[in-house]
């Protein structure tokens, strides 16, 4: 059973970059056929998937926020990491992580962390 865990500080200043770590226990994210993603969800709205890094360590991210995401991996730790630049108070959500594993299909979610982005 894959387990994932979001850590990061609940609190953004506007125009900074928001960070956020997700700790992965019960398999690698290595591990063949697993995409692990970053999805948030703002007040009212419903679930926006952000991007992607898969067990090979290719990423992938959505349009509207390619420009201001990145997601990397530090095999070493188990973790994959989100880094969103200039956010605004727009950016407020709850921030998921998550594991897709395409064959057998499965997913996997974190418990979900609050960032709030305001100054």
């Amino acid at each position: 059973q894959v387990h994932l865990q979001e850590s990061g500080p609940g609190l953004v200043k506007p125009s900074q970059t928001l960070s956020l770590t997700c700790t992965v226990s019960g398999g690698s994210i290595t591990t063949n056929y697993y995409y692990w993603s970053w999805i948030r969800q703002p007040p009212g709205k419903g679930l926006e998937w952000m991007g992607a890094i898969a067990y090979s360590g290719s990423t992938y991210y959505s349009p509207s926020l390619k420009s201001r995401t990145s997601i990397s991996r530090d095999t070493s730790e188990n973790q994959f990491t989100l880094q969103l630049s200039s956010v605004t108070p727009e950016d407020t959500a709850v921030y998921y992580c998550n594991a897709h594993r395409i064959w057998p299909s499965g997913d996997y979610w974190g418990q979900g962390t609050q960032v709030t982005v305001s100054s």
